[in-house]
């Protein structure tokens, strides 16, 4: 049929060689129709003989005569023997057999069994994906409450388009259109009463889905349609709530009293966009938020608490973020101090109704939530006022110790650990007030000093409380010079507050690091043991932060600017902004350079982790080079990269000849591996330099320079890295004492990639346009690039293959597919020198299009790949190398296809002659001197293909 529908497709479009594919292809779909059909067919026209057939089968592991002429018995005469079930070989259906002993009165045993009817045909394969979605849809239909609340929450929003839609349309007046979807939303509370015995989540859902309904139409009422006053909007809204909080505490549901207040948070951010004063949206919020604390007074659901906790400081801030205005201090700041003092009185009461093994249950998201939300949302507010912030962190402060010394006063015992907690947090922020007022980076500055002399002091009395003091002391510091960070304007150098303040955080830091390396005492209590745990692993991350800061110190130093000397003018920058980056790479290199000189002085090794790094720093500032539009050979970057990678190769040297630590050792490799791959890549820049103070980029010089550079890299690591790895070289001397595997493999493999890949592109895409030189064939700089490349690339491949032993993952350059991706290439850098030629010698234009039209072109292909199939043949005839015959014989065939679909349309007529009378006197040559050699030659075709 696909030959038949070929033939058919070619005569419909007057020969044209798309109709012999359409009509192959339509033909074979077809045909395969056809088949399954007939098929089908022929299985139930003779299911009939199948079963017998199955019978006859099945006789023959019973053979008796007897048996045959008993199958006529009926099987409950008098003295008959019970039947016996037989399985066919050829189904799964049993077949009742008669017992061998019993009479038969059909003696002849020509009467045959009724035929067993045929088995149900298998689905297809459409019938199955059907009969599976049929029976998917099926369970999320009938799904359980999953599907119930899946659809309240598309009524929910369907209500709102309703409402929209007829609003727009003007259906009804607006007022029935409200009242409509309130009666929806009493009807869902209805029905969800009544069914909350019989199917109590059902009837849950429901009701919640009421009262969000009912909630959103009241303020779609008062806020957008303007039907109702807001006051008694909210007097409506009240009793929802109050409706909301009855039927939670009835029926004793969390999740009721949850979907209600979240449809009811929900609503002003379904109908935003209206404009107009915030006092309604914050009054409704605060109705929502007192009866969240009314229904505390009675249950402890702290889902309920946290999701109007979340909500309600959640779409504040999102608010503040992108509405707020000056006009809006007083309503914000209001409803900010309600906020926070309901959310702190729910804390109180959700401990005070909770109990646990040590007294009451703290709520840390509420007990710390308002504080944190609340605190930073004031400080949005009175940022601009004198003092502001401190005074907040004052009245902060004022709350929480109010709170403390209450709860002490007439719950101490209970109330145990929200006490402490209560007066950590306002000690805190009247910690917190003396920064703010006085500045915080000099402020952080002497904590951080005073944690670290806390630390000391409780080191030298044996203590843990005063060292944990110390520590989290310094971790606030830190944290509060991060806050305030900003760029340094100071015509001082170094003695400004960025710095020194870096520089005191930085040296408490590195301090307690030191006092860190060797466990401490302390007081033996249980209490103490826990922390002596915790302590000890502290040591290598308080040295890693002081290293951090003392970095970041500098870092700041580096883009310090200095005041205008002119009123009104910008900061000058010290450093020229294109150099900074290169200045804070050669500032961290030059101190993890400095670190591991004392860590190896002094033996202490966390010192030297730094050193491990500098390549990530060598790396982001190369790349923020690329990205500025800078090169490594400017002036003064050259300088510095130089600096940078000789304390760079001096510190991997240092770490090599350091005690081996696993890890570190993977580190160490990828530092020596990605060190090649980093030089490339500044090689590559400073070449992209020069060809452009050439003017070359519109030349074939482009190209062949990277691609040459990249060669030499290749051959330059397969001469030393890889020939080391056979020990053919002295390779005692660092690094390939140790690393000639890493060199030779793991850094050159990417690279002969890219060499492969380089190749190709040069060759398909390079016209090898080598101006100010002429075109010569095969000597011009693309052609001797792409053969040098590919030279490199086989030097590369045996002089791995050739290692002792061959490096993990080196076996794959063995394989066939190795070989067929070089011959491939070269394949490749054959044919586009044909199209070169072409191009300069018989003026067809370098363009897709008219190399694939030109008829001179095409004709060139076709014998090119004739001689390339006769020269593979014939060698492989006198090598007896079947596979390579094969390879011939399929780009031979291949050569062929190409005459009849591209070849056989040329109208010229001369190109074709010549291209079919070529072709076709090699391939009579080849069948007279280069036959298929025979099966037993073919042991030169393994799979090692080193050779």
């Amino acid at each position: 049929m696909a030959i038949l529908g070929a033939l058919v497709g070619w005569c419909l479009v007057d020969f044209e060689e798309y109709g012999f594919l359409l009509g192959s292809m339509v033909g074979g779909a077809a045909g395969w129709i056809m088949a399954r059909h007939i098929r089908a067919q022929i299985s139930a026209a003779t299911a009939g003989l199948q079963s017998q057939i199955d019978l006859l089968l099945a006789r023959e592991i019973t053979p008796s005569p007897s048996a045959i002429a008993a199958h006529t018995t009926p099987p409950f005469e008098r003295g008959a023997s019970p039947a016996r079930v037989v399985t066919p070989l050829s189904t799964n259906r049993p077949t009742i057999l008669p017992d061998r002993a019993t009479p038969s009165s059909a003696a002849s045993g020509n009467v045959l069994p009724p035929a067993t009817p045929a088995p149900p045909p298998e689905p297809g394969l459409v019938e199955t994906l059907v009969a599976s979605a049929f029976a998917n849809a099926r369970n999320w239909l009938l799904g359980g409450n999953t599907i119930v609340r899946i659809g309240l929450v598309i009524l929910f929003v369907g209500l709102s388009f309703l409402a929209s839609y007829a609003a727009s349309a003007g259906l009804f007046p607006i007022e029935l259109r409200l009242v409509l979807i309130v009666a929806i939303g009493i009807g869902l509370l209805a029905v969800g009463f009544r069914t909350r015995t019989s199917r109590p989540g059902f009837g849950l859902a429901l009701q919640g889905a009421g009262i969000a309904t009912i909630y959103l139409t009241l303020f779609a009422a008062a806020k957008l349609f303007d039907t109702i006053p807001i006051a008694a909007a909210f007097a409506l809204m009240i009793v929802v709530c109050a409706l909301g909080c009855a039927l939670a505490l009835l029926q004793r549901s969390q999740a009721l009293a949850t979907t209600a207040f979240a449809g009811g948070f929900a609503v002003p951010l379904l109908l935003a966009g209206g404009g107009g004063s915030v006092v309604g949206v914050f009054a409704y919020y605060t109705i929502l938020n007192l009866a969240i604390l009314f229904i505390a007074h009675r249950q402890s659901w702290r889902v309920l608490n946290l999701t109007g906790f979340f909500a309600t400081f959640g779409t504040a801030t999102l608010w503040g973020m992108t509405s707020y205005q000056t006009s809006d201090y007083g309503a914000a700041q209001a409803f900010l101090i309600v906020s926070v003092l309901i959310y702190v009185a729910t804390a109180v009461r959700y401990a005070r109704a909770t109990m646990g093994l040590l007294g009451n249950v703290v709520d840390t998201t509420l007990m710390f939530g308002p504080a944190l939300a609340g605190f930073g949302l004031q400080v949005g507010l009175v940022h601009d006022q004198p003092f502001g912030s401190a005074f907040a962190a004052l009245g902060f402060a004022a709350l929480y110790l109010a709170v403390a010394m209450w709860t002490m006063l007439y719950r101490h015992d209970s109330f145990r650990v929200m006490n402490e907690t209560m007066l950590a947090i306002g000690i805190g922020f009247v910690t917190l007030a003396v920064p703010l007022a006085l500045g915080a980076r000099w402020t952080s500055a002497a904590w951080a000093l005073e944690g670290a002399g806390a630390f000391w002091v409780g080191m030298r009395q044996a203590r843990w409380m005063p060292r944990l003091f110390g520590l989290l002391l310094q971790a606030v510091a830190a944290l509060l010079y991060l806050g305030d960070l900003h760029p340094t304007v100071s015509a001082v150098p170094l003695a400004n507050p960025n710095f020194v303040g870096g520089m005191l955080i930085a040296l408490a830091a590195l301090a307690t690091a030191w006092w860190l390396r060797a466990p401490l005492p302390h007081s033996a209590s249980r209490l103490a043991k826990s922390y002596a745990v915790a302590e000890v692993a502290l040591a290598a991350p308080a040295f890693l932060v002081g290293f951090a800061f003392w970095w970041l110190a500098w870092t700041l130093e580096v883009g310090r600017s200095v005041p205008p000397s002119v009123a009104g003018l910008s900061p000058v920058p010290v450093v020229a902004s294109g150099v900074q980056p290169l200045a804070v790479m050669l500032a961290y290199v030059a101190s993890a350079w400095g670190a591991q000189t004392i860590g190896r002085h002094l033996r202490w090794p966390v010192a030297g982790w730094p050193s491990y790094a500098t390549l990530a720093a060598l790396v982001l500032a190369f790349v923020d080079l690329v990205g500025s539009g800078r090169h490594v050979l400017y002036l003064p970057d050259a300088a510095i990269w130089i600096g940078a990678i000789g304390l760079h190769v001096w510190m991997l040297y240092q770490n090599d000849a350091a005690p081996r630590i696993d890890p570190r050792d993977a580190v160490l490799r990828a530092s020596h591996i990605g060190g090649v791959w980093l030089l490339t890549a500044m090689l590559t820049d400073g070449l992209s330099l020069a060809i452009d103070r050439a003017a070359l980029w519109d030349t074939a010089w482009a190209e062949v320079t990277f691609l040459v550079a990249t060669v030499a890299v290749l051959v330059v690591l397969t001469l030393w890295g890889a020939r080391a790895m056979k020990g053919t070289l002295g390779s005692t001397h660092w690094p390939l004492d140790r690393h000639a595997v890493d060199y030779g493999w793991y850094a050159a493999a990417p690279i002969a990639a890219l060499v492969f890949v380089g190749s190709l592109l040069t060759a398909m895409l390079s016209s090898g346009n080598a101006i100010p030189l002429p075109y010569f064939p095969l000597l011009n700089p693309v052609d001797l690039a792409l053969g040098l490349s590919l030279l490199g690339l086989e030097l590369w491949r045996r002089t791995i293959l050739a290692s002792d032993p061959v490096p993990p993952g080196g076996g794959v350059l063995r394989r066939r597919g190795a070989m067929a991706a070089l011959a491939g290439l070269a394949f490749v850098m054959v044919n586009t020198v044909w199209l070169r030629i072409a191009h300069h010698l018989l003026g067809v234009a370098w363009d897709g299009n008219a190399l694939l039209d030109s008829f001179v072109v095409q004709t060139g292909l076709a014998i090119l790949w004739t001689l390339l199939a006769v020269a593979l043949m014939v060698t492989a005839h006198r090598g007896g190398r079947r596979v390579q015959w094969l390879v011939g014989a399929g780009l031979l065939g291949l050569t062929v296809v190409k005459l009849l679909l591209v070849d056989l349309n040329n109208a010229g007529g001369g190109a074709r002659i010549v291209a079919f009378i070529v072709v076709g006197m090699m391939m009579l040559m080849v069948g007279y001197l280069a036959p298929l050699p025979p099966q037993a030659l073919t042991a030169p075709d393994s799979e090692d293909t080193s050779a």
